[in-house]
């Protein structure tokens, strides 16, 4: 079977999750816990066989992937495409700022209108073609093989759905936790969903003390 297994993360935590602001493609860094995330799972995915590693290049994910880089001995690339999606206006706002003050377009983002663009930035839609786009051609150049792709919430989200044939405007019910691992396989008729929100490896101090062997 021709066929790519894809590793997906998202980035570490960072101060502008904690305070629920929203961080679109602003370059926002990792906070203490985020940096504490990233070694984390990079420890935890030390001994996966990986083809290469391809992350967003804001700071947030490309800290996040370097660590897994810097564990796994991978080749790491820096991809825009794998950007989280674009907000325009509203980045930088709080969930709370957006509905007091954008009260229609804080309809919209709750309802998930998949047309809907908020000034400056891009709708649910284009962020699905962007990101499963983006992903077919990076899972195409390593079939047989195993890619880490390190990105965001959105594009965690976009994956997800693109796997389990969700529609871009039905509610979430499943986790887009920081440093998460997510299991796909891309073949060319598509992805199919492994495993997701794997997180054992933040959880267990024992498992992935940095002081161990």
């Amino acid at each position: 079977m021709h066929a790519t297994r894809i590793i997906a993360i998202r980035h570490g935590e960072t101060a502008w999750n904690v305070d629920t602001r929203l961080q679109g493609q602003l370059d926002i860094g990792l906070n203490a816990t985020g940096r504490q995330q990233a070694r984390r799972v990079a420890l935890a995915l030390s001994r996966e066989p990986i083809s290469a590693i391809y992350a967003s290049d804001l700071m947030r994910a490309w800290d996040t992937a370097r660590a897994i880089a810097d564990a796994t001995g991978g080749d790491l690339q820096a991809v825009t495409a794998l950007r989280e999606r674009n907000f325009g206006v509203l980045q930088g706002q709080t969930h709370a700022e957006i509905e007091a003050n954008w009260p229609t377009e804080a309809r919209h983002w709750r309802q998930r209108d998949p047309l809907w663009t908020p000034e400056g930035g891009e709708s649910l839609m284009d962020l699905r073609e962007r990101i499963t786009g983006a992903t077919s051609e990076l899972a195409a150049r390593h079939v047989g093989g195993q890619i880490v792709l390190v990105a965001h919430g959105g594009v965690m989200d976009a994956l997800y759905r693109a796997a389990t044939g969700q529609e871009v405007q039905a509610p979430r019910t499943w986790n887009l936790g920081n440093a998460a691992i997510n299991r796909l396989l891309w073949t060319p008729d598509g992805l199919t969903l492994v495993g997701w929100s794997d997180t054992r490896h933040l959880e267990d101090d024992t498992i992935l003390d940095e002081t161990s062997t």
